[in-house]
């Protein structure tokens, strides 16, 4: 569970939005944070405190009066339990509260007194599309910034006023996705890492191609750990079905000729290429323009191949060309033999790092083991979820990194 051990404060302020914050909440929780649920008098209004505390377990609080606390001071006693404050959904009139300091009920008191050294403030706008293009709040979104806050945007769509646009709260999962990301280690920051994923297709015929049994899942865990790691994130995905991870840019492509093509465009501004993609080694000489129909005969069409370019081994030329500004990491798939196949790969390929894999144990399942190869030797890393080998496999990339000098 990604946020186990977490202590989430979840602020809730008047808006419709309000019936996402119950499943916020409920997803937080299976994710492993206590969540403690604070919610000002117009959030009342739109969903009970009843249903929250039967989600988060926890009391909700909603009076800076709160006899509860022996002490009176719930805004200084929650605030300092927390790992970080979430305001979902933060209405138009509570970010104005917030940017200019102002504290006249719990909510808002405990925003200015957290320590903002210790205790980030998330927040989660939603409002009426006009609302939120509205000078003032943009303004307001940028006075948050400016103090520390971390505005983490708004959806757009349809709106409970009938209207359509930005301005609609980020749907739970995204959010949690953000929390999740806000508090892993950031060790990309001001890196542009590519990543190819998944199967590429041959077509044989307009109805008929050749590929393979990759899924995509670990190359899109690895756009998202990179993503997750401060890195702006470019994701070339061969033909899957997959989810694009939150705040990456993915470029969709078909043949190993079209990836190939994306891959040089995007390895250009690149300083980390990881090519996990399955690439297909050759592709038919010639498509038939037409379904290639059996005639009844026995006998078969005669296909002639020819092999397709090396993306990694082209990139990585590149890179060798670019003097050590772009850090290739290449992909094994390998069916036996796995640390003589990637030994070999990696000095082939001439990249510094090599990543190998059983394809057929891992191919389609959430879960995976790897293999590094480097120049000094191999490094193991047992079977776990992908996204979790995906962290450490970017953990590992960060510390291989050149050194800039300032």
């Amino acid at each position: 569970m990604d946020l186990s051990g977490k202590h989430i404060v979840l602020g809730l302020t008047g808006g419709i939005a309000c019936y996402k914050a119950a499943e916020l909440c409920r997803a937080l929780v299976k994710e492993g944070a206590t969540v403690q649920v604070v919610m000002t008098e117009a959030a009342s209004q739109f969903i009970t405190p009843v249903t929250m505390q039967a989600l988060s377990n926890r009391p909700v609080y909603a009076s800076q009066w709160d006899a509860r606390e022996g002490n009176n001071m719930a805004h200084i006693n929650l605030s300092r339990e927390a790992d970080a404050i979430l305001i979902a959904p933060c209405s138009a009139d509570f970010m104005a509260k917030l940017a200019q300091g102002r504290a006249d009920e719990l909510l808002s008191l405990m925003c200015l007194a957290r320590p903002m050294g210790a205790v980030p403030l998330l927040i989660a706008p939603a409002m009426n599309r006009e609302m939120w293009a509205h000078p003032a709040t943009q303004r307001n979104v940028a006075q948050l910034q400016a103090d520390g806050g971390v505005v983490l945007g708004v959806g757009s769509g349809d709106q409970a006023c009938g209207e359509t646009g930005d301005g609609r709260m980020l749907e739970p999962q995204e959010l949690l996705q953000d929390v999740i990301a806000f508090f892993q280690p950031k060790v990309l920051v001001g890196q542009q890492v590519l990543v190819t994923a998944g199967p590429t297709f041959e077509a044989i015929d307009p109805v008929r191609g050749i590929t393979n049994l990759s899924s995509g899942k670990m190359g899109f865990a690895i756009a998202r750990a990179a993503q997750e790691a401060g890195a702006q994130v470019t994701l070339v995905a061969g033909p899957v079905s997959l989810p694009t991870p939150r705040g990456v840019h993915r470029v969709d492509v078909k043949s190993a000729s079209n990836m190939l093509l994306a891959s040089m465009e995007y390895a250009q501004a690149a300083s980390i290429f990881i090519a996990t993609a399955a690439v297909a080694d050759w592709r038919p000489a010639q498509a038939s323009d037409q379904k290639i129909k059996k005639d009844g005969s026995g006998e078969t069409p005669q296909l002639a191949f020819v092999e397709n370019q090396d993306i990694l081994a082209t990139v990585a030329q590149l890179a060798r060309a670019r003097s050590g500004e772009l850090f290739c990491v290449g992909f094994a798939a390998e069916s036996h033999d796995l640390l003589a196949h990637a030994t070999a790969k990696r000095i082939k390929k001439g990249v510094p790092l090599l990543v190998g894999n059983i394809g057929p144990a891992t191919f389609g399942q959430d879960d995976n083991a790897l293999l590094l190869v480097d120049a000094s030797g191999a490094k193991e890393m047992p079977r776990n979820s992908k996204l979790a080998l995906a962290r450490a496999l970017v953990s590992e990339i960060a510390s291989r990194l050149p050194v800039v000098s300032p």
